[in-house]
């Protein structure tokens, strides 16, 4: 009796030129049929699955252990590959069976609470509650294969161009990075914490000052937020810092690795250099800092041409000083419905939208949901201006910039969805460039870091810091593919009197920068070198090259939408004990 067979292939990588050869594999029962002098399994490991036949030239005993197989028992098998009579096109493995001569049963499995199978449509907190189940999948496996994959290249790449991969620390001071941080209470030192960190910022910017030159990390990072279909509590970054650089210099090396990435694990050729839009430009073509280019539809501008009107959705949206936006919708007005126009409508008011105008251009007629405030004449001029034809369909959107934009940019990205126009194949890549510096906050009256606050201002933007800082473009990028963004980036501040006015225009006290700032602004005082860099979302890199709608499905253990872990169930209570060692009491 021997204790495990040594496996000699993958149950799917076996192919005709495997004929006639002896084989020992290992893996899970997908199922098996009993044909009286024949039963069939079907063997399945993280490559694949193949066929396996017992037939009653084997021992009764052998025989008689091979119908005990159930579901999910773990087996090893020797036996001989042969031709398959019955060809399974459908199977990569489907010309070949393994006659088997022999079988372990290493465990046996109740039947488990979830079918091991892709696309099996079972509730997600279900899955993931049994995640080491829905792990056996091979979608899952390819997944967890493709992102191992992409880690790998990532790696071979920056090394090839001079960078170090030095690891950061999980516990540190907490400090404002735009969402909250998760703390760690300290038992060595009680009443103070530590956060988990949202990004290794400042820290890599330290391994510049320390003369790291170049820097890698494939780095968890945390923030506790909202989470929705791309957004964890716990996240990966491709996180890089370069000395020396400039936007040009960082972009370089980026489009490189794109460049690599998509030649080594996904077989495509992409054309560099991407092409870049100003952030202004984005907003004002696309209604989006993260547009997709992949189709039209693009958002025009109507203020001047409706500058007279008395209709009061645009009168008031004109009066406040907003926007009248619409796009055209080629070939929409056969495709959709007053129904559909209505649940498009409904869908743009959690971005803050009140309304929606439609007009429609038919053979000879133009009909709308305004015909009683504009002629015909009007709706044709406004027609017009998209140069829409027949059967196109204009969506109009009149409030506050802001809710423009995120209405018609979300419009036209779904509609374009609905009508199949998101080809998974074309992959648009394009670097959004010149962000603002600041964005001011209505409802605090206070100008905030749209980036973070060493972020380094366009040099001729400089002079407007004190007059004008809403005007002041930053040295920040972005890279975005198919209206995703991969990962962002900027050069940072390295003088110490530009860092003192950016503090200053963000209305902070020389006391809080200090406190929050304190220890990066004292390395700055030893000389610092011009720095940039920039980070990737590795989770979101992965989902989008492997067709997924959501994070959770390229990450091994992910939390839920509640951001549980359903597998652990963390979180949960720690014992009396262990908060009264910490020094922590929790309120009743």
């Amino acid at each position: 009796m021997r204790d495990i067979f040594k496996r000699t292939h993958m149950c799917g990588t076996l192919r005709s030129h495997d004929v006639d050869g002896q084989v020992v594999l290992n893996g899970w029962i997908q199922k098996r049929r009993n044909l009286g002098g024949l039963i069939f399994c079907d063997l399945r490991d993280k490559t694949g699955i193949v066929q396996v036949v017992f037939d009653d030239k084997i021992p009764a005993e052998l025989f008689e252990k091979a119908d005990s197989l159930r579901s999910e028992y773990v087996v090893g098998i020797q036996g001989v590959v042969k031709e398959r009579q019955a060809k399974n096109p459908d199977l990569p493995t489907g010309d070949i069976e393994v006659f088997a001569t022999d079988l372990i049963i290493y465990s046996q499995a109740d039947t488990p609470p979830i079918y091991i199978k892709d696309h099996d449509k079972v509730d997600e907190n279900l899955r993931l509650k049994y995640r080491y189940l829905d792990l056996r999948k091979n979608k899952m496996q390819n997944n967890l294969q493709f992102r191992h994959q992409v880690t790998k290249v990532a790696r071979e790449y920056y090394d090839s161009q001079g960078f170090t991969e030095v690891e950061t620390p999980m516990l540190i001071n907490p400090t404002p990075e735009g969402a909250r941080d998760y703390l760690v209470p300290s038992r060595v030192h009680p009443g103070e914490f530590y956060a988990l960190p949202q990004s290794p910022q400042m820290f890599k910017q330290l391994l510049m000052v320390g003369g790291t030159d170049r820097y890698m990390q494939i780095v968890k990072c945390f923030r506790d937020e909202d989470l929705r279909a791309d957004r964890q509590p716990e996240f990966t970054q491709i996180d890089l810092e370069m000395s020396f650089v400039d936007i040009d210099d960082v972009i370089e090396i980026q489009e490189g690795f794109m460049k690599k990435l998509f030649r080594d694990v996904m077989d495509t050729e992409i054309e560099t250099p991407f092409p870049r839009l100003s952030y202004d430009e984005a907003m004002e073509r696309y209604g989006s800092d993260k547009p997709d280019t992949r189709f039209g539809f693009e958002l025009k501008k109507l203020n001047e041409l409706v500058q007279n009107t008395e209709f009061p959705v645009f009168r008031n949206a004109l009066d406040s000083n907003g926007d009248v936006r619409g796009i055209c919708i080629n070939g929409g007005g056969n495709l959709f419905s007053r129904k559909d126009i209505d649940k498009f409508t409904e869908a743009i008011r959690s971005y803050g939208a009140k309304g929606l105008v439609w007009i429609k251009k038919g053979v000879d007629e133009i009909t709308s949901s305004v015909n009683k405030f504009f002629s015909k004449e009007e709706l044709e001029e406004l027609l017009a201006v998209f140069k829409a034809q027949e059967g196109d369909l204009v969506l109009i959107a009149a409030d506050k910039k802001k809710v423009v934009f995120d209405s018609l940019g979300f419009l036209r990205r779904d509609i374009a969805g609905k009508m199949g126009l998101l080809d998974d194949n074309q992959f648009n890549f394009l670097w959004v460039v010149d962000f603002p510096l600041y964005e001011y906050d209505e409802e605090t009256q206070r100008f905030y870091a749209m980036h973070h606050p060493f972020t380094s201002p366009k040099l001729e933007d400089i002079p407007l810091l004190d007059a004008e800082p809403e005007k002041v473009r930053a040295k920040a990028y972005d890279i975005v593919l198919n209206g995703v963004e991969l990962g962002g980036g900027s050069i940072r501040i390295h003088d110490r009197t530009l860092q003192r006015k950016m503090f200053e225009v963000l209305g902070l006290t020389e006391e809080e920068c200090q406190r929050k700032f304190g220890f990066l602004l004292e390395a700055f005082r030893y000389g610092t070198p011009p720095h940039g860099g920039l980070a990737y979302g590795l989770d979101r890199l992965v989902m989008l090259l492997t067709g997924e709608n959501s994070i959770r499905e390229v990450i091994a253990f992910p939390k839920n939408q509640s951001a549980q872990c359903m597998v652990s169930d963390a979180p949960s209570p720690a014992g009396e004990e262990q908060l009264e060692e910490l020094g922590i009491k929790l309120r009743n």
